[in-house]
């Protein structure tokens, strides 16, 4: 008890002390930051420009390019200040901030890809039930439904998380606040109720990966069964991106959470970090444009009008 003092701010991981390692940790997240926002936005203004894309996968996509949007920008922008800077500080509410977020973008996230899978279940297994099921009214509940879902369960776990009196070392070990990190400075038992709502995310993950898994197993036979192979091509293209988009997220993100954190500073913990916050929102738009041929033809129109009116 003596140990318990009022935490008014943490201590980040560091990638390196070395000043010039600094500038170019600094210097490299700019540019992967920089990738991210304009990748989305280009998917965004291309599918909001676009008329013939104003379908319900294509609603899901800019959804999803909004969340990648906010998920870089709520970790790496602090990173590369406190690189920049030469410290490590982070206030309480500034910590509270990233908790929160991070979570509402990433469990939406999940709980969006899963919404996009049955959107292309329907889409292909049915296709003659699409436009009733797949209507606009049934896209925006299911949409609203995500970032409902996902804020709630924010909540949830922010609260959780920082009820819980903090009198062990500042540090977190890693470069942004995350929950398995902030639960080992704590000095209470009543963790044990945070890790059972991380327990309980795990399943409903689970849950939305078997769903996801078993509606691409249908996919996969009902475009093995089209004739035209120009048809399967087309299904292949919007449905393998989607899908590794999918592994991405959950594979880096469960493993982040599930393995034991370490501690004492660790670069796997690093990595991993990076691996499940930073390189998703970075893919997506990649793993998107260059996968969909509807997708680079509205880029493509796109720029080609921007340089036209410029002209």
């Amino acid at each position: 008890m003596s140990n318990r003092t009022a935490v008014t701010e943490f201590l980040l991981l560091g990638f390196s002390d070395i000043r010039e390692l600094q500038i170019l940790h600094f210097v490299v997240f700019l540019v992967i930051y920089l990738a991210a926002l304009v990748g989305n936005l280009l998917i965004f203004a291309a599918i909001a420009l676009n008329q013939h894309l104003h379908t319900p996968m294509y609603f899901f996509l800019v959804n999803l390019s909004i969340l990648d949007l906010g998920s870089v920008s709520v970790t790496m922008p602090k990173s590369m200040v406190n690189s920049l800077m030469n410290t490590r500080l982070i206030s309480y509410p500034g910590c509270v901030a990233q908790v929160f977020l991070f979570f509402i973008f990433t469990s939406t996230d999940l709980a969006l890809l899963t919404v996009m899978a049955y959107d292309r279940y329907i889409a292909i297994c049915q296709p003659l039930h699409y436009e009733r099921v797949m209507n606009r009214t049934a896209c925006i509940q299911m949409a609203a439904s995500a970032w409902i879902s996902g804020i709630v369960y924010s909540a949830l776990h922010t609260g959780n998380t920082f009820r819980l009196p903090f009198c062990q070392s500042k540090v977190i070990n890693q470069f942004f606040c995350e929950i398995p990190q902030l639960l080992k400075l704590t000095c209470s038992d009543s963790y044990l109720s945070e890790v059972g709502l991380i327990a309980f995310g795990v399943f409903i993950a689970a849950h939305c990966f078997v769903f996801i898994i078993v509606s691409y197993v249908q996919i996969f036979k009902a475009v093995l069964r089209m004739p035209s192979e120009e048809g399967r091509h087309k299904a292949f293209s919007t449905c393998l991106p989607h899908l590794s988009v999918i592994c991405l997220l959950l594979f880096t993100g469960l493993f982040e959470y599930l393995h034991p954190t370490s501690t004492s500073a660790s670069n796997p913990d690093l990595l991993m970090g990076v691996l499940y916050a930073v390189v998703p929102p970075v893919m997506n738009p990649i793993i998107y444009s260059m996968r969909n041929k509807e997708i680079k033809a509205a880029l493509q129109k796109l720029i080609v009008w921007r340089l036209f009116t410029k002209n």
